[in-house]
């Protein structure tokens, strides 16, 4: 059987710099991907064959980001049953709320799950992309337990610190 990855799609190389945070989650957590530059409006033909291709090679979780019109999630989303998460991105005269509300406003029966603008978003999507790996992988959630408990020893030393600076 193929090792589950997520695939990660990008409207444009634009994108990238942004969800480079995405790919180095993923990494980090041992999570297995693929990148593909493609577009809902531009490309659909290739956009729906990359979807059909990924999900028969193992693909389990659609990450899609996309600014302004950002139909790509909805348009992935539409050929797969797979969860698909929508990153929208910063940018343009509405400084990404057009992308956040065309991710998000999808019609019943064709979900995308959507996560927040821009950088926070793309960390978050392969958190999330995680989350649901990890709902049949013992190991990957285990991991995600780990790195929580971390962040939290991380915020309680710097509560601490703080609190030894100010009885001075």
């Amino acid at each position: 059987m193929t090792a589950p990855f997520v695939a990660v799609l990008m409207g444009s190389d634009s994108d990238l710099p942004v969800m480079q945070a995405t790919l180095d989650t993923l990494t980090s957590l041992g999570v297995s991907w693929e990148v593909k530059i493609t577009s809902a409006h531009r490309t659909p033909a290739n956009t729906m064959e990359f979807v059909k291709s990924a999900e028969e090679r193992g693909c389990k979780v659609f990450v899609a980001a996309a600014g302004l019109a950002a139909h790509l999630a909805g348009a992935v989303a539409a050929h797969t049953t797979c969860p698909v998460i929508g990153v929208p991105m910063d940018g343009g005269p509405l400084n990404g709320f057009d992308a956040l509300l065309s991710t998000v406003q999808m019609p019943g029966g064709i979900p995308v799950a959507c996560v927040a603008i821009g950088k926070a978003g793309a960390k978050n999507a392969a958190y999330l992309a995680a989350q649901i790996l990890a709902l049949g992988d013992p190991a990957l959630a285990q991991k995600l337990k780990d790195e929580r408990a971390v962040n939290t020893a991380q915020i309680l030393a710097k509560d601490q610190a703080l609190q030894d600076k100010l009885k001075g």
